[in-house]
């Protein structure tokens, strides 16, 4: 939205400088893009006054003339047609910068005479194209500031314009008046009062209007009238200065009436040349395939739906966003028909972008005009038209009615305080509403018809803080919720997630965050793959499916890496995996993998290929790191992603899995792309038990002072019994007496036999009580060998 400081002040009655009134409207949420001010350029110039003038010795064109100044007599040589004695002259001093011939003048020498300065034209002074001759003035003082001389004798020339940005909530400010209004609500200077004096038509209109009844939801209002006998032409200078100023191209003066009134009321308007007109108006929608040439002088094919003004001939105008070439006005222009309608902004908008036309009048009646100024722009622009071209008007024509926005809140002073942290007095409040053009009613603020974004109470509060300033905000700590040491914000889960994380970053694991969506063949590898975990809009083949665990993603970055060049890695990440696709149906995992050798081969051969147990001490470091029992049962079974040999689950109990680790399937690993030994662990945080005591403290060390004992026990069982088996069931021969059990030996072969193997324990008793008797050992002892013996069928080996 593009503005000159004369315009602005055809509404605002102010004394506010140029910086002043950007600073502010920028502070008003109307961002100055660009600010434009001629006088920045020309205020080094002075004027002067010719004494004298003659002939250059040595060029005929040329004329050395003693020209008076505020510094003295200066001397200037001079070729412009006209430079002569006796003129009041505009001069540029040595040293100047002359922005029309971009250059800085210095003193110089013209065949051999000295030049000290230069005597501009317009266009060096970029004022105009002219430059025939030199700026003769027909008053002013030798030393007076040309600035100066041109405010008070051709303002247009040094009118500053203003650029500010428009959001699309702020419909009012595409109007002059409407920026005026927000100025003078900051402050900043009176709004001058529109006065609005209806036109009385003199004759019934010829031409009459019509709404469809499909259409009064597009346009609910179509006012219009009939203007004889204008003389159409060239606009006064005064309107054309205002449309230079903002970019626009003179064109005539009924074309340049209703720009005018787009810029300085945000009330677009239209003008058909009558005589061109066949019968009547009707304003309908397009049944698609109309043909339609606009004013850019480009054709437009209308789609089924779109709004358009048609007469007997057929479509003349696309509704509220261009007219049409055929019943353009010209010079020749004799009767014309003005119009002025309410269009509904979304319809407006939907057809804009489809014809691909951007318009003044699109881009005002798709962010919402004034529908109660509808009328009252009529008769503004009417009385224009008169005083501009003569004519004589007619009734005025109306189809359709005013739509209904009345709309009120309430205004609760408090919330200003509540919602922006202001403290505004009441009093103030309303006056700053008031100012904006509510009305108030005791505690209801009835919305302005020109504000489509007011649209609650909150938008009231708005209002009022935003004229009040909100760089007056002062900033505040939020009150404590409670005394001392606040409690923590994170949650237990959170917070071994947190620990997990750090734990497996200190275990030499790189943390991966990958997407949660993976390919339909690896969600199929781990127990997925199905529709109930399918999206329904996947943005690539690679990403279909919900994941139904940590490691596919593991396993594809571990694939890319080793692609690289990269061939021993360890990778963890901690996220949701899901198992349906309803909302819940998901679980939180901690996942690691480690890949290719623990370390660089060396000469000591210290380094070899990853195994089952360097992925169960990390698991159960994690664990332990998370708060998990230090007593588990390590069993098989886990899915069918895991070696079916080479696996274990960590459990608290048959159904109580809390991890699982070991060598991941070697299919697995092919169809991943895998190369090499790979092992992982996977963790349900979920699942580990929250420990009872809630507190930051740690209890007191429980340190028996009571002698340990140790005993082995050598077993001959069948070869396919694992070891596992028989150390779980000598742990739970006395859970409270046995500490640990572990397996020191194995021996297969000799006088075992075929399909025999002997398996050597050691089980590490820890009394807490008394000291244990040999009656006591013998006892425990006794029970280890029985829950073996029942557990694998073998027997204690002689």
């Amino acid at each position: 939205m593009k503005f000159t400081l004369s315009w602005l002040k055809d509404h605002l009655e102010t004394d506010a400088s140029v910086e002043e009134i950007t600073e502010t409207l920028t502070d008003l949420g109307l961002e100055v893009e660009a600010v434009s001010n001629p006088a920045d350029r020309l205020k080094g110039f002075t004027l002067g006054y010719v004494k004298h003038a003659e002939k250059h010795p040595d060029a005929d064109k040329l004329r050395v003339c003693q020209v008076d100044t505020d510094e003295g007599e200066m001397q200037i040589i001079c070729g412009a047609p006209n430079a002569r004695e006796g003129i009041t002259v505009v001069v540029c001093k040595p040293g100047m910068y002359i922005p029309g011939l971009d250059i800085t003048i210095g003193v110089g020498k013209i065949r051999g005479v000295e030049s000290y300065g230069m005597m501009a034209s317009e266009r060096e002074l970029e004022l105009s194209d002219e430059h025939d001759g030199i700026i003769e003035l027909p008053s002013g003082e030798v030393g007076d500031r040309f600035v100066d001389w041109l405010a008070a004798n051709s303002p247009a020339k040094v009118d500053p314009m203003i650029e500010i940005a428009i959001t699309p909530n702020r419909p009012d400010a595409l109007g002059v008046r409407g920026i005026a209004r927000d100025l003078a609500a900051r402050g900043l200077g009176t709004l001058k009062p529109l006065a609005v004096t209806p036109i009385e038509g003199g004759y019934e209109s010829p031409i009459k209007a019509e709404i469809a009844a499909d259409t009064l939801d597009g346009c609910p209002l179509f006012t219009g009238r009939l203007i004889r006998g204008v003389k159409n032409g060239a606009s006064p200078q005064w309107l054309q200065d205002r449309l230079t100023a903002i970019g626009l191209r003179p064109i005539s003066t009924l074309v340049d009436i209703t720009n005018y009134f787009t810029f300085d009321l945000n009330r677009p308007l239209h003008v058909f040349d009558a005589a061109k007109v066949q019968g009547n108006l009707r304003i309908h929608r397009s049944e698609g395939g109309e043909t339609l040439v606009a004013l850019d002088e480009k054709e437009y094919t209308l789609l089924p739906g779109q709004m358009v003004i048609s007469d007997d001939n057929g479509a003349e105008s696309i509704a509220g966003i261009m007219g049409g070439a055929n019943t353009g006005c010209t010079e020749e222009t004799v009767d014309v028909f003005l119009e002025s309608a309410f269009w509904d902004h979304i319809q407006i908008a939907t057809a804009g972008r489809a014809l691909k036309i951007n318009s003044d009048a699109r881009y005002r009646f798709e962010r919402g005009v004034d529908p109660e100024f509808t009328r009252d722009g009529l008769d503004l622009a009417t009385q224009m038209i008169l005083d501009l071209c003569g004519g004589e008007p007619s009734n005025i024509v109306v189809a359709g009615s005013v739509p209904d926005h009345a709309r009120a809140y309430k205004l609760d002073p408090e919330r200003v305080q509540s919602l922006v942290g202001m403290d505004i007095p009441e009093a103030e409040q309303r006056q700053t509403l008031t100012r904006l053009g509510f009305r108030l009613e005791g505690n209801m603020a009835h919305v302005p018809s020109w504000r489509p974004d007011v649209l609650g109470e909150a938008d009231l509060v708005e209002e009022v803080a935003r004229i009040a300033s909100l760089t007056k905000l002062e900033g505040k700590p939020l009150p404590r919720l409670t005394e001392g040491v606040p409690a923590s914000v994170m949650t237990p889960q959170q917070r071994r997630q947190q620990m997990a994380r750090r734990t497996c970053a200190g275990l030499g694991y790189n943390e991966v965050v990958s997407y949660t969506f993976i390919d339909q063949a690896s969600a199929a590898l781990f127990g997925c793959g199905d529709d109930a975990t399918m999206l329904a809009n996947p943005i690539s083949s690679e990403m279909s499916h919900m994941r139904p665990a940590l490691l596919p993603g593991l396993l594809q970055a571990a694939a890319r890496n080793q692609a690289r060049g990269f061939a021993d890695m360890a990778l963890f990440e901690v996220g949701p995996a899901f198992h349906g696709g309803e909302p819940g149906e998901q679980h939180n995992l901690i996942s690691g993998l480690l890949v290719g050798r623990t370390g660089p081969k060396d000469v000591h051969g210290a380094s070899r290929p990853v195994d089952t147990f360097d992925a169960k001490a990390d698991i159960e470091a994690v664990l332990a790191a998370i708060g998990a029992p230090a007593k588990v049962q390590i069993l098989r079974g886990a899915q069918s992603w895991w070696h079916p040999g080479r696996h274990g689950k960590i459990c608290l109990g048959p159904k109580k899995v809390l991890g699982v680790f070991g060598e991941l399937h070697p299919k697995v690993l092919t169809e991943m792309g895998i190369k090499g030994a790979a092992v992982a662990f996977t963790i349900w945080p979920d699942e580990v038990p929250l420990p009872r005591n809630t507190g930051a403290s740690r209890g007191a060390l429980v340190q028996s002072d009571l002698q340990a004992v140790d005993r082995d026990f050598a077993f001959v069982v069948d070869d396919d019994v694992e070891a596992l088996t028989l150390v779980n069931a000598a742990a739970g021969a006395d859970k409270a007496l046995i500490e640990n059990v572990r397996v020191f030996d194995e021996f297969i072969g000799g006088s075992l036999g075929e399909g025999k193997k002997s398996l050597a324990i050691t089980a590490r008793l820890q009394p807490t009580d008394k000291t244990l008797t040999e009656k006591d050992i013998e006892a425990v002892s006794d029970k280890i060998v029985a829950k073996v013996t029942k557990a694998t069928g073998g027997t204690l080996r002689s």
